[in-house]
């Protein structure tokens, strides 16, 4: 039996929706219902009544449901005396961020804070976004920064998670130039003469906002997917390699562009990402790491005090 079966447990019980839990534990919904079996085969009975809606739990699945929680509950206090057990530990913020702002927005990110927040100390975890996620969701992190889009929201919990903003970016296509200084291949393309595209591969969280802003084009766009990563900064070696457009975060083409390695491929083709930082609400503050809590009640105050 697996701990996040319990999670999906105490999830489930609390939404009464497979497809809402599905989406906060950030699994496909088929995915979850075969987690929710699992656990009904380990515990040799039925935790769900499948025949109503909203789903209800059976007189096993509500005595689960309270002996879940204890259990988690202990599980999360024994970790957190496990951890406390070393002293530098508590100095360590460990940081959960996807790739693409792990190479580009986090460090300079970090080096901005020195001022108000003082020296930090910190682990990062780079992953990607949906790797990311979990790790926040399981307790394996302190912190997670993240995108957020509106073709692929961040759906944590609000009353489990609290999140601060912490800036702004675009999405536009860059390509490498010609030797006049204007792009070597230019949007929106033609039928007849589709422009090479760097594209994402299925599934990247990138990929999906580069989607719908190509769908909601006013202008078709003709592309050639020649190459595909989950990476934004393996896209971006292919495009200064001259290879096509890439669709790549401002943060992550800042010094090419300002050197003229990289310029925009045109078209007006752009969308805005969110970057936003979450941890866990602690249950009790005096018990958590206490590098955390300070950390993020002067990053607090000082978002709090830049003007709007």
């Amino acid at each position: 039996m697996e701990t996040k079966w319990l999670e999906d447990f105490v999830s489930l019980a609390e939404t009464r929706s497979f497809s809402r839990s599905a989406q906060l534990r950030h699994v496909t919904q088929p995915a979850f219902s075969r987690r929710i079996q699992s656990l009904e085969a380990w515990a040799g009975t039925d935790l769900v009544d499948r025949s109503s809606y909203p789903t209800r739990l059976t007189p096993a699945g509500k005595t689960l449901y309270e002996q879940s929680l204890e259990m988690l509950q202990a599980l999360q206090s024994t970790r957190a005396m496990l951890r406390a057990h070393t002293a530098a530990a508590q100095d360590v913020i460990e940081f959960a961020v996807p790739h693409t702002l792990a190479f580009t927005f986090f460090p300079s990110w970090l080096s901005g804070l020195r001022e108000t927040c003082g020296p930090i100390k910190s682990r990062l975890i780079a992953l990607n976004v949906h790797d990311a996620v979990m790790r926040l969701v399981e307790g394996s992190c302190d912190l997670l920064i993240a995108y957020d889009h509106l073709a692929q929201p961040i759906q944590l919990d609000a009353e489990r998670y609290e999140m601060l903003p912490l800036g702004r970016e675009l999405l536009a296509p860059y390509v490498r130039p010609n030797e006049q200084g204007g792009p070597l291949y230019a949007l929106p393309g033609t039928v007849g003469q589709p422009q090479p595209y760097l594209a994402y591969a299925p599934g990247a969280y990138l990929g999906r906002a580069v989607d719908q802003m190509l769908k909601q084009s006013k202008t078709p766009v003709h592309l050639d997917r020649v190459y595909e990563t989950d990476m934004a900064e393996g896209l971006k070696a292919m495009a200064l390699e001259g290879h096509g457009i890439a669709f790549l975060p401002s943060s992550a083409v800042r010094k090419e562009v300002r050197a003229k390695k990289l310029v925009s491929a045109g078209g007006g083709l752009e969308t805005e990402l969110d970057i936003r930082l979450y941890r866990a609400r602690p249950q009790d503050p005096l018990k958590g790491k206490r590098a955390v809590q300070q950390f993020w009640n002067r990053l607090s105050e000082t978002l709090a005090s830049r003007p709007v």
